[in-house]
């Protein structure tokens, strides 16, 4: 059996670019992350950088961010990922003009076509807590742990 929690249910404004193509919508009820779709057709070429476009404008609810991050299929099914690892929308980027797109990669030797309506993206609110001062050291006050992998 599945632990859960009773979870903050919040409302959350959205304007789609296209409001034919499926909603942004968790698939079951234990996600937690919702799917978002790519809003045009688009070919990828290999090795180069890419934003594919989601067909939404997201008001970020204050003292949270949105995290995207690839579909697990994706790498796997489409030979993509995300190029800088997770996308970060922060609270400020909601203006109109301001869709909501993933950068990706294609790690193939072949273009990879997305198709419209496709989902391919994953997104999740997350609370933040923000830095009110840097204090700043010298030298820091433990010595180190080690590395990379270096608990074992």
């Amino acid at each position: 059996m599945c632990y859960q929690e009773t979870i903050k249910i919040m409302k959350i404004l959205i304007k789609q670019i296209d409001p034919k193509l499926p909603k942004p919508q968790y698939h079951t009820s234990g996600s937690v992350a919702f799917d978002l779709v790519a809003r045009i057709k688009i070919e990828i070429e290999p090795f180069k950088p890419t934003i594919i476009p989601l067909n939404v404008i997201i008001k970020i609810p204050k003292n949270y961010v949105l995290i995207l991050a690839a579909r697990s299929s994706l790498p796997l099914k489409k030979n993509l990922m995300v190029a800088n690892g997770i996308g970060i929308i922060d609270q400020d980027y909601c203006g109109e003009n301001d869709e909501i797109g993933l950068q990706v990669i294609n790690f193939s030797k072949k273009n990879v076509v997305i198709d419209k309506g496709e989902r391919i993206a994953q997104a999740m609110l997350v609370r933040i807590g923000k830095v009110s001062k840097f204090n700043f050291l010298k030298k820091a006050e433990k010595k180190s742990r080690g590395g990379f992998g270096s608990t074992g």
